[in-house]
């Protein structure tokens, strides 16, 4: 049946029941404005131009937006890098962001640009025709790139245009036999990728909290974690955060990402709220290095079953028992809400604790069970996983997760 062949009664009832997510979401949670506010200085487009410009002899470089990241890989391989460590500093916002471009030239490209992005950004804090909310955002954006720049900080992406987008690694990514990527949700950009206040509530705070874990957890391991706020998140809870729109733009960067790391390491996700709808329809296309993805307080992943995901990838799902996120309608009509609650035993996926997590924003909390899933499902230490019931269901059919 296609949308021409539904009655005007039944078409009336869907749209009143997306409507109806909608306010019982905004009822719930909060309205907020969603505010992507543009600001001064290096712009991504530019940037973008003047690479297309480039030339290597008479050969153009790769199209970031369609040359495949292996393909990339391949032609720095062969460029050499007496080349490639020219382009990092003429085109240190595109080179700093491309998916299968060496780790450590992405590292050095983004210091550059971190640089002209501070220098650009510093003569905003004087600048009159500013407001003073104004002018405590450019504050709040010059401290986010001093610290960006603190030695030995591994920044794998850095776009500074509209609210900003961000990547750091901790680890070894190039030597690491085991990849965990964080993939956060709502209101995450530029100044919100790391706290002070709040530490783990932050990107890097959650990967920090991760990498350690990981470390203890499997000493003789060799794991790197990537905080990863490359995507344009919804501006807290509000209409983009009722639907799929960002997500699946965000789905694309993910899926370049991974086919963009190097080595041969195996990959967990690590997905929490919106970046577990993130996670969900990117999910059929992640390559088969991706062997784990774990979500935690979701809205759903856009599907009713985890069959339906399409992944070779073992799904494992996790919710405190006081996450406000239980509370919003596990269901997807015209487009509005996730679909499927992933924690649901007919969902399918493999359920663990998250004991100790306290609501929606206390899963990479130090000393929680739920941290301690996260670190043993990255580390590939499945021996050591907490399932949520009092059996070891959720560790069934994988190699070494039934001992403790």
């Amino acid at each position: 049946m296609t949308s021409a062949d539904v009655p005007p009664s039944l078409a009336v009832l869907r749209t009143l029941l997306a409507l109806g997510v909608v306010l019982i979401m905004l009822a719930t949670t909060g309205w907020t404005t969603i505010r992507h506010r543009p600001v001064s200085g290096p712009s991504m487009e530019a940037a973008l131009a003047a690479w297309a410009r480039e030339r290597i002899g008479d050969v153009p470089p790769p199209d970031p937006a369609t040359t495949p990241p292996r393909t990339i890989a391949a032609w720095f391989a062969a460029l050499g890098p007496a080349r490639a460590e020219g382009l990092a500093v003429r085109h240190p916002f595109v080179v700093g962001n491309l998916d299968g471009a060496p780790p450590a030239l992405r590292y050095r490209a983004n210091r550059i640009g971190l640089s002209r992005a501070l220098a650009a950004e510093r003569p905003r804090l004087d600048d009159p025709r500013l407001s003073a909310e104004g002018r405590h955002e450019a504050r709040r954006r010059v401290d986010r790139l001093v610290s960006l720049l603190e030695p030995g900080r591994r920044i794998l992406a850095f776009d500074p245009t509209g609210t900003g987008r961000a990547a750091e690694v901790l680890g070894d990514l190039e030597r690491a036999r085991r990849v965990s990527v964080v993939v956060p949700g709502v209101d995450t950009h530029l100044l919100t990728f790391q706290k002070t206040n709040g530490r783990y509530t932050a990107p890097v705070g959650m990967a920090r909290a991760l990498y350690e874990a990981e470390r203890r957890t499997a000493p003789d391991e060799r794991v790197a974690v990537i905080a990863w706020a490359g995507y344009t998140a919804p501006a807290r809870v509000g209409v983009d955060a009722a639907t799929g729109r960002l997500a699946a733009n965000g789905a694309d960067r993910l899926v370049r990402l991974t086919e963009g790391l190097p080595g041969t390491a195996r990959v967990a996700l690590f997905c929490h709220s919106y970046g577990s709808v993130l996670c969900g329809i990117a999910a059929p296309r992640l390559p088969d290095r991706v062997t784990d993805l774990a979500v935690a307080g979701s809205p759903g992943m856009r599907v009713e079953t985890a069959s339906e995901l399409r992944t070779r990838a073992r799904i494992w799902a996790m919710r405190d028992a006081g996450d406000w996120i239980a509370d919003v309608p596990h269901l997807e009509l015209g487009g509005v809400g996730h679909g499927a609650d992933p924690v649901a035993p007919e969902f399918g996926a493999r359920l663990v604790s998250a004991a100790g997590a306290a609501g929606h924003a206390g899963y990479f909390e130090p000393g929680t069970q739920s941290l301690g899933n996260f670190a043993a499902i990255g580390a590939g230490a499945f021996g050591r996983v907490v399932c949520a019931g009092a059996d070891s269901a959720c560790r069934g059919g994988i190699s070494g997760g039934t001992g403790l």
